[in-house]
């Protein structure tokens, strides 16, 4: 199974809370839409709520959607920032459970541990006002490497 060795992604907000955009695999000339809806901003009292698609999780072929929504709220005073979601495989038909919390380290690095609903992943990201760069550690029980690149204009 040929698997995303690269991966570009483009999104742009429509609106405050929604964004468009695309994923593309050239391994396997992969070009699928992404979306993204906050449903609710996160407040004091309550989570942030929100709706999308994407490709399938990492490690799944090609051609397969997941359909997804996540709850997140930071703890305040803690730097931790705990969610939960429900997600549809296609790949699976059916449905994944994936959890993780963003630990703040410091104004410019945050650590993620996750669980995508079967494989338990890391991300340690290095940021700055407009970029950002993550080491990733994927599938912890067969680890993989990779980093990831972003930016906004």
């Amino acid at each position: 199974m040929k698997r995303p060795r690269w991966r570009f992604n483009g999104a742009y907000r429509l609106l405050p809370r929604l964004s468009v955009g695309f994923e593309y695999n050239p391994v396997v000339s992969e070009l699928l839409p992404t979306a993204n809806w906050i449903a609710t901003p996160e407040t004091d009292r309550w989570p942030l709520v929100s709706f999308g698609t994407s490709s399938d999780r990492i490690f799944t072929p090609e051609g397969n959607r997941a359909y997804f929504v996540s709850f997140a709220k930071g703890i305040h005073e803690t730097g931790l920032a705990p969610y939960v979601g429900i997600s549809y495989s296609e790949y699976e038909n059916g449905l994944n459970f994936p959890f993780g919390v963003n630990v703040r380290l410091s104004d410019q690095w945050d650590l993620l541990p996750m669980n995508d609903g079967r494989n338990t992943h890391a991300l340690l990201t290095y940021k700055t006002k407009d970029n950002n760069i993550s080491f990733m550690l994927l599938r912890l029980h067969k680890p993989r490497i990779g980093i990831s690149f972003g930016f906004g204009f």
